[in-house]
């Protein structure tokens, strides 16, 4: 089948998206049905295929364009790249400092990434299209897994502490751009291959505009358990992890 460039709202779009939810469901009622050890197994392997996508990605893009040019353009400085790291470790740890920021970061940025892929010129099946929908639909599954099967919950106080780590990591990425010249979370110019109004805001103006709308994405995917909480009086917005040790 060739490749004919991605298209969204295409076809295979449309499966890859179907598969960012049904996935997860699926996981989760595997590691519950499963015997002692399925959460954790289950766990491992989808850190697994997220680190092994990763490190393939960045071997064929240091074979394209030289590690000087990857160090400038591929280091997991952006969003998505933080958080495919963030979910591996909460996925094999039970981290629940890594949990409450992936689970912001995570789903905010990566879910917008699968529903409105900017930059992304490969069509099914093409390798890079694979690797994209992996990387970014994997994060998606990786947050709702730990959520769903293995009771991980987010908190207010862990979305206020997700939000002061993004304008720390923003902050240590800003020195970083100085110093290799890079545009890693896009904070030293707009990107040019995204059809993203927030980016038509000139720069740097763009920048406090996005941090608030993401403040307020953030509130909103925390909303389902502040809508839980009313449901059932008394309690908390955290549960019990079944395997943590």
């Amino acid at each position: 089948m060739p490749a004919s460039g991605f298209q969204t709202f295409g076809a295979p779009h449309f499966v890859a998206m179907g598969l960012t939810l049904a996935l997860p469901m699926a996981l989760a009622g595997a590691a519950r049905r499963g015997p002692p050890g399925a959460r954790g197994a289950i766990a491992a392997a989808w850190a697994a295929v997220l680190l092994g996508n990763e490190l393939v990605w960045w071997a064929v893009r240091i074979g394209q364009i030289g590690f000087d040019g990857w160090v400038r353009n591929h280091l997991p400085l952006h969003l998505c790249g933080a958080a495919v790291l963030l979910t591996a470790a909460t996925l094999l740890f039970r981290s629940r400092k890594t949990y409450e920021i992936v689970y912001f970061w995570g789903l905010v940025g990566s879910l917008n990434a699968v529903l409105t892929p900017g930059g992304l010129d490969a069509g099914f099946p093409e390798y890079r299209f694979f690797q994209y929908f992996i990387a970014h639909s994997g994060i998606v599954v990786g947050v709702l897994y730990a959520t769903w099967a293995l009771g991980m919950r987010p908190t207010l106080g862990g979305l206020l502490r997700a939000f002061a780590c993004l304008n720390l990591f923003a902050a240590g990425v800003a020195g970083v751009n100085l110093l290799l010249g890079s545009n890693y979370l896009f904070l030293s110019g707009p990107p040019t291959d995204t059809a993203s109004p927030f980016f038509r805001i000139p720069w740097p103006w763009y920048l406090p505009v996005l941090e608030f709308v993401g403040l307020g994405m953030f509130f909103l995917v925390l909303a389902p358990f502040f809508c839980t909480r009313r449901r059932r009086p008394g309690r908390g917005l955290t549960a019990p992890d079944p395997g943590s040790p």
